[in-house]
């Protein structure tokens, strides 16, 4: 993924097959690779790469009633895309039950461990829905990372694709969701791609294949996360809150956009 010393702006999304990352490397049009995990996406971004991934970094030992920060400050900006937005729970819940099966029944027993050890971390006391249970395996792959190397920490910048596209358009939030009932939404992968067109992508950039094991939402969320992260980079991006909260491991807590 990486050129000799070019700065490289990343961004990544969760997906199917792992770890989906498009890539602007100075040349048109970005480059979008499947990742099977988030040390391999590392390794291949290098180390200039600057990268903007909607994933939660920095996990507070307890939770308060306004969470860890960034969620209430981002959901105040994005209107009825405020529910895309899920409650992060201690970093105590998000490890629990990481050594019991993923799968199966024993996924309902690791849920119900988590649910129980968030809310004794928590208050008031409050649970973890199923589906924010389902992405804590791939946030534990991001804190591991972040955990394990401070340069990796300092280049790493967690951020939301609604909150992106929002800022894109202005300040005002998308009209449509990606995704209805489960299935992707056209006129709302429709109304994302018209912005990140008027913003300066090119037409060629949609008219490469889609990676296999990954989705059409998940390509526009990387996409709009790569501009992101070129904002960082040039001092244009705002985190929220700002300045940023840090958890006990002195990681980063922010939404960047």
């Amino acid at each position: 993924m990486a050129d000799a010393e070019a700065p490289v702006f990343v961004g990544v999304d969760g997906c199917r097959g792992g770890w989906i990352a498009v890539a602007d490397h100075g040349q048109d049009p970005p480059r979008v690779e499947i990742f099977p995990t988030f040390p391999a996406l590392i390794a291949a971004a290098g180390n200039t790469a600057i990268v903007a991934i909607d994933m939660p970094i920095g996990l507070p030992a307890t939770i308060g009633r306004e969470g860890r920060g960034p969620e209430k400050a981002v959901r105040l900006k994005l209107g009825s895309r405020r529910s895309s937005v899920f409650s992060v729970p201690s970093r105590a819940a998000i490890f629990a039950g990481a050594d019991m099966p993923a799968s199966g029944p024993g996924r309902l027993s690791a849920h119900r461990y988590a649910c129980e050890v968030a809310r004794q971390t928590s208050d008031p006391p409050r649970a973890v829905s199923i589906q924010a249970f389902g992405l804590f395996a791939k946030i534990r792959e991001v804190d591991a990372a972040v955990t394990r190397d401070g340069r990796v920490a300092s280049r790493v910048h967690e951020a939301h694709p609604e909150l992106a596209f929002a800022t894109l358009n202005g300040g005002t939030p998308m009209r449509h969701p990606k995704k209805k009932a489960g299935r992707l939404h056209l006129p709302g992968l429709a109304e994302r791609r018209a912005l990140l067109l008027r913003a300066g992508v090119s037409e060629a950039f949609f008219a490469e294949p889609l990676p296999k094991g990954a989705g059409e939402d998940d390509r526009l969320d990387a996409l709009v996360l790569m501009l992101v992260a070129r904002r960082i980079w040039y001092g244009e991006a705002v985190s929220h809150p700002d300045p940023p909260l840090t958890d006990e491991r002195g990681l980063r807590i922010a939404i960047w956009a």
